[in-house]
């Protein structure tokens, strides 16, 4: 039996029918993606926030730095913070600056656009350990507009929240705060980054925010296992 009557041009009988079997595929992730998303929002309350870190953040009206408590990123109104952590290479001796990561780059110039929409409902930040000026001149440059933006540097963050490791190697990661009166939890973490992931995969952990796979997903090229965005790309 049919599941819709809406009929392409020129498809064939074995189309419609394969068509068909992947739509029921496609209406039963779509019922998954909603049972996880429940079974999240139920989660209990994590462990309360480990201290008021005080990031930086770049003042553009008078053109320097200032100091922002982690309390403080929470609106009026607005019980729920996003932070995505932004992977920066830290400088050496060959490379005295700070390198964006190209990943992390993609994710955000797709995600800034809607910031003004995410923003009607929670709070959302994007934080770097490198210092905030690099960071706003890499905003710049790619045209950012509406994610706000801050620096971690020295602070403990990173390393409270798993978003680095040992050696300071950052982590893409996106880390969920909500406040409870005057205490901020920590509410969930994109920890599939800390599990294997499946055959030929990659741990797509924050793929939920990063429109490029979701498109290319939907074509028979696919996203393919061997491209990555860049910074720049050859016309």
């Amino acid at each position: 039996m049919a599941l819709h009557e809406t009929r392409f041009p020129g498809e064939s009988d074995e189309y419609r029918r394969a068509r068909d079997e992947l739509l029921l595929g496609e209406l039963e992730l779509r019922r998954q993606v909603e049972a996880v998303a429940a079974q999240r929002r139920a989660l209990p309350l994590g462990g309360a926030l480990a201290a008021d870190y005080t990031f930086d953040e770049w003042d553009a009206a008078v053109g320097k730095v200032r100091h922002v408590r982690f309390a403080e990123l929470f609106a009026a109104g607005k019980d729920s913070l996003v932070v995505y952590s932004f992977m920066f290479k830290p400088g050496d001796a060959g490379v005295p600056l700070e390198v964006p990561c190209p990943l992390c780059t993609s994710i955000i110039d797709g995600i800034d656009g809607a910031v003004p929409h995410i923003t009607q409902r929670i709070n959302f930040v994007v934080v770097t350990k490198a210092p905030i000026e690099s960071f706003s001149a890499h905003a710049r440059a790619r045209g950012w507009r509406h994610a706000r933006l801050l620096s971690s540097a020295g602070t403990s963050f990173n390393s409270d929240y798993q978003v680095e490791s040992g050696d300071a190697d950052q982590y893409a990661m996106v880390t969920v705060f909500v406040r409870r009166g005057d205490t901020i939890h920590h509410f969930w973490s994109s920890e599939a980054w800390f599990m294997p992931p499946e055959p030929g995969q990659n741990p797509r952990h924050v793929d939920f925010m990063w429109p490029l796979w979701a498109v290319l997903d939907r074509t028979q090229e696919g996203r393919g296992t061997d491209w990555w965005p860049t910074l720049t790309y050859r016309s």
